[in-house]
């Protein structure tokens, strides 16, 4: 019997693993035909380079789009590598590295909902997951998300009470600050448990490595940087126009929504009281869900959370949409999945006018409904699963 179930387990394997391999050599060729700049990428070479050259990382502007540093100074020290090649070793070396990191987040993802993975199904997913618009655009602008992504969930799918949980979240932290939400949900989650007398120590240890890990590599990075940390924690860290124009169609968070909703580039105290109400409602959510052992709901609901309260998270930024398809799917809720993925493949935010003159100030309705589809998505994921919980608690 065992003899007859593994050459079938490899065939499995094999089939999986050359559609994978097919799917992403034709996304290569479709982003070379593309003439994909990877203009992200080239940011992040010229911000290696200014501290290799010990210059002001915080006055750089790279490109011909003049581009400035946005992300904290360790990032940029990460990033010395990416001088040592070449543009084209470096586009390939960053395609290849970003599509191995594609299956890694899959996989994870898969242990997240699952509580297990099989390697075909990592890579049937992955061949799949490569063409929806966040990780496109990832790959197109050699972005870092994956990265980030797969760091959080590497912790967030270990035993409860891993001696390195926290660490992966504290890392990513550092490199770009959105993921400290997850640090913030550790936290809520453990003295939550802490004042009911359940079993805190595990979050409270991985809330408390994550901040330790951050405020270590930060500190480091000020000895080693002090006057690009000096800037950047008293001041960059403040100005959220350095990214771009808030009305951008590519910031899916609720800051860019309200700026085109208002027709304006900055929706003030609109944005700041929206934001904190989806904030603490999208960590009570998480919180409720993390106590009634649904991990993999409080996660991505916490994720979700992080990409909405974000005053930019860029179209990109929405890789987590892998793991929300997933759980909706392992939910049993297969036509709400499906609809999600389409949603997640259509480019639909593309539609509407963007770039240039900023048209994105004068969209109709219809133009604001389709520049607003992820945060709409997200929005409705984070009540949906707040009812459910709500109506399980009652029920209980």
């Amino acid at each position: 019997m065992t003899a007859l179930v593994l050459p079938r387990t490899h065939r499995r394997v094999s089939v999986s693993l050359g559609v994978c391999l097919l799917s992403f050599v034709s996304f290569w060729i479709a982003q070379r035909a593309a003439h994909v700049s990877m203009i992200d990428l080239l940011v992040y070479r010229a911000e290696g380079a200014t501290v290799r050259a010990g210059g002001d990382l915080y006055a750089l502007r790279a490109t011909h789009a003049r581009l400035p540093t946005t992300y904290p100074p360790f990032a940029a020290l990460l990033f010395t590598p990416l001088t040592l090649l070449d543009l084209p070793s470096l586009r390939a070396a960053a395609t290849a590295l970003n599509l191995a990191l594609l299956v890694a987040f899959v996989h994870l993802s898969l242990l997240l909902v699952r509580r297990h993975a099989r390697v075909e199904h990592a890579l049937w997913v992955a061949a799949g997951a490569v063409w929806c618009e966040p990780v496109w655009t990832t790959l197109r602008y050699g972005q870092v998300n994956l990265l980030l992504a797969v760091l959080v969930l590497w912790d967030l799918t270990r035993r409860p009470g891993h001696r390195w949980a926290g660490v992966g979240i504290g890392v990513a932290a550092a490199i770009k600050l959105t993921p400290a939400l997850f640090a913030v949900f550790l936290l809520c989650t453990g003295l939550v448990l802490a004042a009911g007398r359940g079993a805190w120590r595990p979050w409270l240890r991985a809330a408390g490595l994550a901040a330790g890990t951050f405020a270590g590599v930060t500190a480091l990075t000020a000895v080693v940087l002090p006057y690009d940390s000096r800037r950047f924690w008293t001041r960059s860290v403040f100005e959220a126009s350095r990214v771009g124009h808030a009305e951008e169609t590519a910031n899916q968070s609720l800051r860019g929504v309200l700026a085109r909703l208002l027709h304006t580039d900055d929706p003030g105290l609109w944005w700041v009281l929206v934001a904190a109400a989806v904030g603490a409602a999208g960590l009570a959510v998480a919180v409720a869900a993390a106590l009634r052992g649904r991990r993999a709901l409080a996660v991505v609901v916490c994720a979700t959370t992080a990409l909405l309260v974000s005053p930019v998270s860029w179209s990109h930024h929405w890789v987590w949409c892998v793991p929300l398809v997933l759980l909706v799917w392992e939910d049993g809720r297969r036509r709400t999945a499906a609809v999600l993925g389409v949603l997640f493949c259509a480019y639909a935010l593309w539609w509407v006018p963007h770039g240039g003159d900023r048209p994105e100030l004068h969209q109709n309705g219809v133009q604001l409904l389709l520049s607003a589809l992820y945060t709409a998505a997200g929005c409705a994921f984070l009540a949906h699963a707040g009812v459910r919980l709500w109506r399980t608690s009652r029920t209980a």
